[in-house]
């Protein structure tokens, strides 16, 4: 009962500076481990010196965000449902809501694994593989979602309640424990295990391992809290109810369609890729890109891991005033570190892809790829930011149309016209151009729907 009232008051009291600390110093850990595992993933593919192998890594990852889809339908969509409850004091609905939750979500894996099984080479081919490269992903596949499809999907949403119970802590932990492992599991299995040649399939074999381990300690830790929360899992929970139904799915699947979206805007990145050079070497230039950028991404998106929480929770509690401080403080500290990230990779573009691959071609190719890309940081942030304050306080139809927005009205077209009209320098351009002009949009839906919040709330 004392853990219980001290997360009340984590949610409820604390100073909002202390409170954002508290959440969010254990999310963005657990995020910068996840991104170094990522980026580590694509150092020791590097190693090779085979641009083939790091596009197929690359296209991989794409399928591979797939269950990232799932996990948010319910992971974002029941956890942040969760912590309203529970700012209400309905617990009895919010432990409905997390059994429904977890074990919907599991049926949904074990189906995307059968799919993947089934329409792997296709979907891979479509996607621009061929070759050794379309041989290298499908080894990926076969060992991180056909096989371990379940384990990682709850990797992924276990921690999502934890944190939106109070444990943000203990779900650093567990993330960071499967990023760990996998990092010392990757050389071993790529390079001592495996002969050569293998090197993708003994990465896919380290993921796998690594994610089996982290639903391990995920599985036990609910268990450990599930006297003193509302995180236990039981096939008698009984229904959620219309109501809790209809707002799970409302942020849940708007959730999952952002991580899609994102995905398909990857593979139209992918394609045009393709299209410059020999293929194989703009292709992995532009996935050790991808992963550059994700430093100032995962660590925007650890900060609003430890915000959705606390909004969710005092929205729940119609407690608008602590809502806008914690917001408000998240995003000056996200705009920050996200401008200062844009100028580091502007002035040092050619080392930072040089540490990933000893290829002159794909680092001179790379680096000109990152120094357009960079300074969309800032406004990637931005919309990130709006999309999980959206998610907090149940606006998931709003968060649906800016991902929609996003990349379907402004960043899949720009990229694609830029590209025909002015060709490479179109390419690398056309990021910050769309992500600019979501900007105002999110803007205005932000400035709205806090407007709308205020005026119910007071």
């Amino acid at each position: 009962m004392k853990k219980e009232m001290n997360k009340t008051e984590l949610f409820a009291s604390a100073h909002p500076a202390r409170a954002l600390a508290v959440m969010a110093l254990p999310a963005v850990a657990s995020q910068l481990i996840l991104l170094i595992y990522n980026l580590a993933d694509t150092w020791f593919i590097g190693r090779t010196n085979d641009p083939a192998m790091v596009g197929a890594s690359n296209l991989a990852l794409t399928v591979f965000l797939v269950t990232a889809s799932i996990a948010n339908v319910f992971g974002v969509g029941g956890g942040s449902l969760m912590a309203r409850l529970i700012g209400e004091k309905k617990t009895d609905e919010a432990k409905r809501v997390v059994s429904y939750s977890i074990i919907t979500a599991g049926i949904c894996a074990l189906v995307f694994s059968l799919l993947t099984a089934v329409f792997m080479t296709p979907v891979l081919t479509l996607m621009g593989a061929k070759g050794t490269t379309l041989t290298y992903a499908r080894q990926y596949l076969l060992t991180t979602i056909v096989i371990g499809g379940l384990p990682t999907v709850f990797s992924i949403a276990l921690p999502m309640f934890l944190r939106n119970a109070g444990y943000s802590k203990e779900a650093g932990i567990g993330v960071g424990l499967g990023s760990i492992l996998n990092i010392l599991l990757d050389p071993l299995f790529m390079f001592v295990i495996l002969p050569p040649g293998k090197e993708v399939l003994g990465a896919g074999i380290a993921t796998l391992i690594s994610n089996i381990c982290s639903f391990a300690y995920f599985v036990f830790l609910f268990w450990k809290v599930r006297k003193e929360s509302v995180l236990s899992v039981s096939f008698k929970a009984g229904p959620i109810g219309k109501v809790n139904a209809r707002s799970l799915y409302n942020v849940g699947i708007p959730a999952a369609i952002g991580v899609f979206l994102f995905d398909m805007v990857n593979i139209i990145i992918n394609r045009l890729s393709v299209g410059y050079g020999d293929g194989v070497k703009p292709l992995a230039a532009m996935g050790i890109v991808l992963k550059l950028e994700r430093i100032p991404i995962n660590t925007g998106l650890g900060i609003c891991l430890g915000m959705v929480p606390l909004v969710a929770f005092n929205f729940g509690a119609k407690n608008q005033k602590r809502m806008e401080q914690v917001s408000s403080l998240a995003l000056r500290i996200n705009l920050i570190f996200s401008l200062l990230c844009s100028l580091i990779f502007w002035f040092l573009s050619k080392p930072l892809v040089g540490l990933f691959i000893d290829d002159e071609a794909t680092i001179s190719i790379g680096a000109v790829f990152l120094m357009g890309r960079c300074f969309a940081l800032p406004f990637m942030v931005f919309g990130h930011h709006v999309t999980n304050y959206m998610n907090a306080v149940g606006k998931g139809s709003i968060s649906f149309l800016l991902a929609f927005i996003r990349h379907v009205i402004l960043l899949t077209p720009i990229i694609l016209l830029f590209n025909h009209f002015f060709g490479l320098t179109g390419f690398i351009w056309s990021q910050i151009v769309a992500d600019a002009l979501q900007t105002v949009v999110a803007g205005i839906a932000y400035i709205t729907v806090k407007k709308q919040i205020k005026n119910r709330l007071t």
